[in-house]
């Protein structure tokens, strides 16, 4: 089975990201836009397991422990790896170092068990799009100049870009959760498998 560690956002973050996605869409058939009712910030990407390696995983994400909620913001949005080679189209997530210590505590924890922490540096986001083409994303970066003037969208001043300055909401995480992946023609369908919540907020 094929899993990943990550953190849900709340559904008014949700609601503005959708309305980005379907404003943005049109500049960018080619792409393969997220299910937003899929979006999710990633913790920590496992891959393919085992049933056994699926009960010692949730025994090993139990022992994670953090102290408190963590404050989380979304806002900006951008592209992977560069905006000069656009593969992805992300929204930023801002969760400071407490985020950055979760996602360490949680790859650090299963480290042990067989896999391998990640080489690159943590990067919270909500993936919004892909495409195997960079030149395909061209179109979309030209729209997103636009963006700043949707419909239930929040626009703050703008740093840098119109896209840096947008704003999605804010939340206080207070669990993290365990998913199973399957990937169907129609896109990955996500199971929750496992709640992990915060000491502070219920049962470490």
């Amino acid at each position: 089975m094929r899993l990943f560690v990550a953190m849900d956002i709340p559904e008014e973050v949700r609601a503005a990201l959708r309305a980005l996605v379907q404003r943005l869409r049109p500049a960018c058939g080619a792409a393969k836009w997220t299910r937003i009712e899929n979006a999710h910030i990633t913790l920590k990407f496992i891959g393919e397991a085992s049933l056994e390696h699926l009960q010692q995983i949730k025994s090993a994400l139990a022992s994670v422990g953090i102290l408190a909620p963590i404050r989380m913001n979304f806002r900006g949005a951008g592209f992977f790896p560069n905006p000069k080679r656009p593969r992805v189209f992300w929204a930023g997530v801002e969760g400071g170092l407490e985020l950055a210590n979760l996602a360490e505590k949680v790859s650090s924890t299963l480290e042990p068990l067989g896999f391998a922490k990640e080489k690159r540096e943590f990067s919270p986001h909500i993936t919004l799009a892909q495409c195997k083409v960079p030149g395909d994303f061209q179109q979309l970066q030209r729209a997103i100049s636009d963006a700043g003037s949707l419909e239930g969208l929040r626009a703050g001043p703008p740093v840098g870009s119109l896209a840096a300055s947008l704003n999605f909401g804010d939340t206080v995480a207070t669990e993290f959760h365990l998913y199973q992946s399957v990937l169907k023609p129609t896109g990955a369908e996500y199971t929750r498998l496992a709640t992990y919540r915060f000491a502070e907020d219920g049962s470490q």
